[in-house]
């Protein structure tokens, strides 16, 4: 099943769980506030460290949040993370560019991130569960805020902040398929 102008329609017969799952998917700005166990987020990071990596060199880390408190350190320092405070977690996705990392390795960390991130969307989506990618990356002043809060060493990049948490159901799915944007065996 696929969902074209969000309605369902079979493409063989069959249902494709997973790929209503991605045409399921949205950002989610508004929470219950209810509490996130640590097992679901657990469930979220291990989908996170499934994505693809260039080299597989997993220029990634995790910093999962559920304290209240950190919380709202976090929603009063960023801009564009409010929603975090009703939020049951945030998870922050970092990268780094260490020399260590093989050639042509890193300069990767920010697609890996990408990738891994995308992962934290869709198996939120899957557990029925809420959650929005907030940018932290590239934008300095935003980077430091979540650095000094959660004592983010210099040589790691804070990538984005995901707040997850149980949805009120506001937010709906967007068909964002553009045929206009497609070009068919070459330009």
């Amino acid at each position: 099943m696929i969902f074209c102008f969000y309605k369902k329609i079979s493409m063989s017969g069959k249902s494709n769980p997973f790929l209503d799952v991605i045409f399921s998917r949205k950002s989610v700005r508004s929470y219950t506030g209810a509490i996130i166990s640590k097992n679901e987020v657990e469930i979220l990071l291990k989908a996170g460290m499934a994505a693809p990596s260039g080299r597989n060199e997993q220029p990634w880390a995790f910093i999962a949040v559920t304290d209240p408190i950190i919380l709202e350190k976090l929603t009063e320092g960023l801009p564009y993370a409010k929603m975090l405070k009703k939020a049951g977690a945030g998870i922050v996705v970092c990268g780094f560019s260490a020399p260590h990392l093989r050639q042509g390795s890193k300069d990767l960390w920010e697609q890996d991130c990408a990738a891994s991130t995308e992962n934290i969307l869709l198996a939120a989506e899957a557990m029925e569960l809420g959650a929005v990618w907030t940018a932290l990356h590239p934008y300095p002043d935003r980077q430091e805020i979540v650095r000094m809060i959660l004592n983010i060493p210099q040589e790691i990049f804070p990538f984005c902040l995901i707040p997850v948490g149980y949805p009120k159901g506001e937010e709906q799915p967007k068909d964002k398929y553009d045929p206009g944007k497609v070009h068919w065996e070459g330009w």
